[in-house]
This record gives C-alpha cells, structure tokens and sequence, in this order.
C-alpha cells in the first residue's frame, strides 16, 4: 500500500499540516542538490524529535571496513559511503531566550505547517506558526536552495515574524563537524577537525576524511535583517571541539519581521590543493554578499529555467502523473550537471546513505539515456569516460577473482573503480553489470553517431569485458554448449543459479560486440588499432577462441512454453502469479524469509524481460508478448528498477492502462511510498527510468538507421504529452494529442524523422502528423 500526503500541484511538492511520523520521509522527499553537493531537508532550527541528518558532498567518501566476507579470498575489503559532510545549515533559535524546537509542542500548538519544494525555481521552503504562550505567536518562514551556478554555496532565508506579543529574537547560526552517518558499519570515525575559525562574521571548519585524506572547508557568513532593512551588529560567537557559533538578536514588535540571511558551503580538496580550500572559502563568502540573497536567488530561478527549457516533459489533463515525472526530472538534475568526469550517479543521490556506494551499473543500463538526450552528448560521453578510467581497476577486481590476461570485472558498486559492496553475498555474482557497460558504449554509439569513443577507449573496454566473459564460461561435455555458472542475474530474488539467461545472452553479444568493432578499428582508425594491439596483445587466435565460446553460448529454453528460462531449473519451482499473493505477505521482501523468497518463483525485477527491453530488435513483437505474459504475473516489482522497464513494453504490446499503471509506480515510487522506504532516501537511478517510460514508452524513441523514430501512445488519462530530445545537437521537440503528433524541429540543419512508421524530411519548422 502506498502512502499519499503529497498534495498534488504541476511544479512545486507540497506537505500541509504538522504530522511528527512523516519528518524523516519529508527530509527524504524535499532534498535539495546542485550536482556537486546535496542535503536532506532537515531543519535550520534544533529539532529534538526523529531526524535523518544527512548532507553530502559528491565524490567525498570513506572506506569503511564490510561486515562480513572481507577475509575470504576476492571479496572486498571495504564498503564506500558517500560521507554526511559537516552541518552548516544550523541555526539555532532563541525566543526570549526559549529555545525554538518543534518537537516540544503540542500539535496543536504548530499551525499552518507547510513545506514545499519548488521545482521550477529550485528552492525548498517551510513555514509554519506556533502559540509560544497565551501572549506570543510566531510565524516562521525558511527557504533556502544550493546555487546551481555557484555549486560550493548554499544560501538560507530564515524569518521569524511576531504574529502577537512583542519579543527578543537571537538567531545563533553555527557550523558543525561533529556529525556521524547512519549508515557505518563500525561506528568508525570518518573525519578529523583540523581547524576552525571566527572571524568578521564568517566561520571556517577546515576537516580532513580519515583514510582517504579529502580535505574540506565548511563556512558560512550571516547578515541581519529587521522588516527587511539591514541591521550591523558585532561579533558575538563562540567555539567548542566542533562547532563555530555566532549569535545575533534583535527585538522586534507584534507585526514586525527579523530575518536571517545565511551563506553557507564547502570547498574541498577535490578542486584545490588542501592548503588553498580556507581562501577558496573566503572567496565564495565574498561573492555571496557581493550578489547579495535576492540576485541569488534570482540567478537560480534562470539556472532552473534554462534546465527545463530542455528537459521538462508536460503532461495534460493528470495533475499526479505531472507532478511524478518533473520530481523525477527534478531529483535527477540535481543529483548529476555533467560538468565534472569524476563524479556519477549514486543509487540514492543527495537524498540518503543507503547503498552506500558512488556507481552502480544503473548508470549504465537506466540513467545514460536520460542525460544524452536532455544535455549536450558530452555529458553521456563523460558518463562512458568514467568507465574507461576505472578500466585498470576492473581488471584488478577480475584479478583478484582469479582471472587472468586484462580480462576485466567491472564492480558492483564502486567509488574509484574498486569493488565496495557491503551486500557481497548477494550481488558477488551480479556479473552481468559487466554486460551493461558495453550496452552503455552501444547505445552512445547508435544514438549519438559519435564513433570517436570506441578507438580512442571504448575498445579497450570491450576487450577486457569480452576476455572476461570467454573465461568466465564454462564448457559442458554433456550438453557440448558454454555455459555461465554461479550467477546472480537483475533478479536478486535468485542467487548463486545457473546459466541465467540474460547474463548468458548478454555475455554473448558482448564478445560479438568487440569482435565486431576490432575490425571497424582495423579497418577505419589504423594507429588507435595498432596501439590497442600493442597495449592488449590481442591476437586472432584470441579472438577466435572468443568466438567459439559466443557461437555455443547456451541459452536455457522451454520448448513446450516457447520461452526463455530465467536460468536452469526455474520450472521446478511451484509457479504461483504474484495475484494469488494475499496483501498481508506483501512486499515479500519485508515479510518473508531470505530461504522463502529464494525457493520462491518470484522475481524482484525484469531479468528476461530486461534483456528483451536491451535487444527490443532482436526478437519478434509475438515472442516480446509471450515472454511479458509468463513474466509479469511473476514479478512482484520490489525492485526501483521494474515498473519502468515493464511500463514501456506494455506500451509497445499497446496494452495501454497497465503501461499507465506501471508509469504511475515508477514515476510516484518515492513521492506515495510505495515501498515504504523513503525515509532512507529517494531511488535517483530509477527515475531515469520513469524518464525512460514516457520518451521510449508512450514516445516510442528508438534510433533506426541513424534517424529517431517515434511510435506514440496516448494514454486514455492524458490530454496530451510532449517532451524535447537533443539529438546530434539537433532539438526535436514531440507533443503527442488523441488527434495527431506533432514534430518540432528546433535546430539549423534538416533532419529525417520516422513519425508513426512514416519517414518525414524536416525542415526547421513544425510538422503534423
């Protein structure tokens, strides 16, 4: 069952009403980013109640030590986390010297509460007011955003007005490095403080990360306001082992306003040396107060403006399933601009600490498409650049499991190319994210025509990822075919089978794949060739010996269902759809045993299917029909990552109100809770894939012969849809009615489009269909 108190509004996520149980899954929904740093939507002012404290800067982390497996050969040695950096939103505040702290009210003592993240500006707001006394109400405003332009500065709006009664308001606005993650595995002490300062109104913690040595700057500076006219005061603060504190006060009179402007932020050693981030610091400070809160913000809402002139889609006549895929869109451009080749998308972005790890091959086989047709294709480029740095680290990671000759691993969850699962037992044999990394070359490839990726690093990927499945296969005399054992597919409802279908099928055409590009190198980009061969020794009869595993893959079918089996034995199992489940054992993962899920025939997400959803073309819409019909019923969709692959094939079998249906999941999975989990952080790499469902689903994008070709679908609850794609730096923009699609052609040059099966030559204007 999911849980629905998001208000329904076009641009904005809404909460209306105090209600204590909803803060941790509120600090969740109403998260903020910049794609260099993040923060969950915790409160400015002390809270005492239950909190997830969490702010985060993007590529700082910390190996801490796994719980389990980390003495046995191959397993790893740490499990990264993405770090909670140092708290500079805190302000403390004082009423008549009271301290304000929510939680020590009564309901219904806190009125009006209301919190809304504006999607469209890009800022986060809460408002609320409070009986302090018979003879004191106070109204509370506190808005704040993380600069999009500025991606070290954070800036904070805090009000407080007196409603009734006069008072003496002190605002104590703080810094604070003595913070811990949720998610640690040995309480371990990730960072160190290694200085902090007070001076002229602004404060500097500079701390350093044990182990991995990223050194860090936290600051703020603060200006005072009363009824909107700047206030001078002296310098009060003080300081303990961890906290830079400054106090300011003011007193103000029934109808009058004092207000806190913060400017707040890191800079870190991933962008300058350690001894310059304090100056750096002090840099940023001067530029906040030199623009000043109003052009701030003013710059952010025409940041924001410019982001979805290019990547908004709209929705007509459904007010929810608008709302779902601009959070999505939302929560994905903040999470990742594209501007640094280090950084990546982790599985819950800015918003939690669960999974732990930077990348996970989500990237790869869901949130690629998303970034290459919103942003410009280096972007997506960047994302593929990134796998061939950690290309030595793959072939390590293969090393350690025994292999051999630049066959290469890629990891499961990773920071710096190195594997760092935590859940080791269960994903130690998801080897088909090796697979997704040359999915990913090969969509690049086909989407963006740009063939300069593969001499000058794809190939070397794709020879590393093609040696390792040629060694990973086993050949069986008995059936005289190669098989794949000891595998856990997408579905981690199975663990430790064999010959899953889709890694064998995957693996498979992997090695075709790097076949097939080193002759196009050979052929076309003679000195890259020469260099790779040099570099890989690869030699024909390497190549050959590939070839012979490729040809005799084993692929486990059932004649008599004319399916592909998930992997060997999965008929053995008591087959039972997922409808006869009765609601109390749902999901099965919260109310079953680890044994009964495994010896069940349910399936967490897509596996045959998955692979149906990458090779579409490879198979006929009959067999896709046949294979979604014994599949779905099975699947209990427990993964972030299923509803969206399902919503676009029901859309191709034109099964249009379970599309719908599956759309709905994906696109509202965190904002109604479904898998009563937000509280831990919302699923960023999956909205991708809600992306995924309108522009490949209902759109039906696929690239054919070169030319975008799109076959739309309407569903029944939509007035309309439209969305934008940058295609080889050409827009096209599709807005699809009951009536007609509609293509338009925003760039400089002709392109050809394939509209509803008919091939049209467009010129830089609009055609209807």
């Amino acid at each position: 069952m999911s849980r629905e108190y998001i208000k329904p509004n076009a641009w904005s996520i809404i909460e209306e009403g105090w209600n204590p149980d909803l803060v941790k899954s509120s600090e969740s929904l109403f998260s903020i980013g910049n794609g260099a740093m993040g923060q969950r939507a915790n409160f400015e002012e002390s809270y005492s109640g239950e909190t997830f404290q969490g702010s985060y800067l993007a590529g700082v982390y910390y190996p801490d030590k796994t719980r389990v497996g980390w003495w046995k050969n191959g397993y790893p040695e740490y499990f990264a986390k993405v770090l909670n950096a140092p708290n500079y939103i805190g302000i403390d505040i004082f009423i008549d010297g009271e301290m304000l702290d929510l939680a020590a009210f009564d309901r219904k003592d806190i009125r009006n509460y209301r919190r809304e993240l504006n999607m469209k500006e890009g800022w986060y707001e809460r408002t609320f007011e409070i009986d302090l006394s018979e003879e004191k109400t106070i109204k509370v405003t506190a808005r704040r955003f993380l600069c999009m332009n500025l991606d070290e500065l954070a800036a904070i709006n805090y009000s407080v007005k007196a409603i009734k009664g006069h008072m003496r308001i002190s605002f104590q606005p703080y810094i604070d490095a003595g913070i811990t993650n949720e998610d640690s595995n040995w309480d371990d002490k990730f960072w160190d403080i290694e200085e902090l300062q007070s001076t002229d109104h602004q404060g500097f913690i500079r701390s350093r990360t044990n182990k991995t040595n990223f050194y860090v700057c936290t600051f703020m500076q603060s200006e005072l306001y009363k009824n909107g006219e700047h206030v001078q005061y002296a310098d009060h603060f003080d300081k303990n082992d961890t906290v830079v504190r400054h106090k300011v006060a003011t007193q103000i009179s029934e109808g009058e306003t004092a207000t806190l402007i913060k400017y707040a932020g890191y800079t870190s050693s991933l962008n300058y040396e350690h001894f310059e981030i304090l100056d750096a610091a002090k840099r940023v400070l001067h530029t906040a107060v030199e623009k000043g809160y109003p052009q701030l913000l003013q710059d952010q809402k025409e940041a924001w403006a410019q982001i979805w002139s290019m990547a908004d889609i709209a929705i007509e006549g459904d007010l929810k399933a608008q709302q779902g895929i601009r959070f999505n869109i939302f929560q994905l451009n903040q999470t990742y601009s594209g501007k640094d080749a280090r950084l990546n998308i982790g599985p819950k972005g800015f918003t939690g600490e669960k999974y732990g790890g930077s990348t996970y091959w989500d990237t790869e086989a869901y949130c690629i498409p998303f970034y290459m047709a919103t942003k410009d294709q280096k972007v997506a480029r960047n994302l593929l650049k990134y796998r061939y740095e950690q290309l030595d680290k793959a072939i390590e990671n293969a090393e350690k499991l025994g292999f051999s000759n630049g066959a290469a691993l890629y990891p499961m969850v990773t920071m710096n190319g190195e594997e760092c699962h935590n859940e080791w037992e269960i994903t130690f044999e998801e080897i088909h994210r090796n697979g997704a990394m040359i999915f990913a070359i090969h969509n690049y490839l086909k989407y963006t025509g740009d063939y300069s990726y593969v001499p000058e690093m794809g190939l070397e990927v794709m020879i590393g990822v093609a040696r390792f499945w040629h060694q990973r296969a086993t050949f069986s005399q008995r059936a005289k075919k190669y098989m794949i054992l000891g595998v856990t597919g997408p579905n981690e409802y199975e663990n430790n089978v064999n010959n899953n279908w889709y890694t064998n099928y995957l693996a498979k055409w992997c090695i075709e794949q790097a076949v097939n590009h080193l002759d196009k190198v050979k052929s076309g980009h003679k000195k890259d060739y020469e260099r790779i061969v040099g570099l890989t020794k690869i030699s024909n009869g390497e190549v050959a010996s590939w070839l012979e595993v490729a040809q005799n893959m084993y692929e486990p079918y059932d004649e008599e269902l004319g399916v592909y089996l998930q992997q060997d034995g999965f008929l053995d199992k008591e087959i039972i759809p997922v409808s006869d489940l009765k609601p109390s054992q749902r999901p099965i993962n919260q109310k079953w045993s680890w044994d009964r899920i495994l010896r069940s025939c349910y399936i967490k997400q897509a596996d045959v299917l998955q692979g149906f959803y990458f090779f579409e073309d490879h198979f006929s819409r009959e067999q896709l029909e046949k294979h979604f019909d014994f599949y779905e019923p099975l699947t209990v969709h427990e993964s972030s990552l299923s509803p969206c692959v399902h919503s676009i094939q029901a859309a191709h079998l034109g099964r249009m109100d379970q599309a719908y249906q599956f759309y709905l999941r994906t696109s509202r999975l965190d904002l109604d809770d479904y898998n009563h989990e937000v509280e831990e952080g919302c699923h960023i790499t999956s909205m991708a894939g809600t992306w995924m469902s309108i522009v490949e689903g209902f759109g039906g994008l696929k690239i054919i012969n070169d030319i975008p070709s799109f076959t739309t679908r309407l569903p029944e609850q939509w007035d309309s849809f439209s969305f934008k794609i940058n295609f080889r730096d050409q827009i096209l923009k599709v807005h699809v009615t009951a009536d007609k699609t509609t293509v338009t052609l925003e760039g400089e040059s002709t392109q050809d489009v394939i509209v509803n099966g008919k091939q049209i030559h467009l010129e830089p204007e609009t055609v209807k269909i």
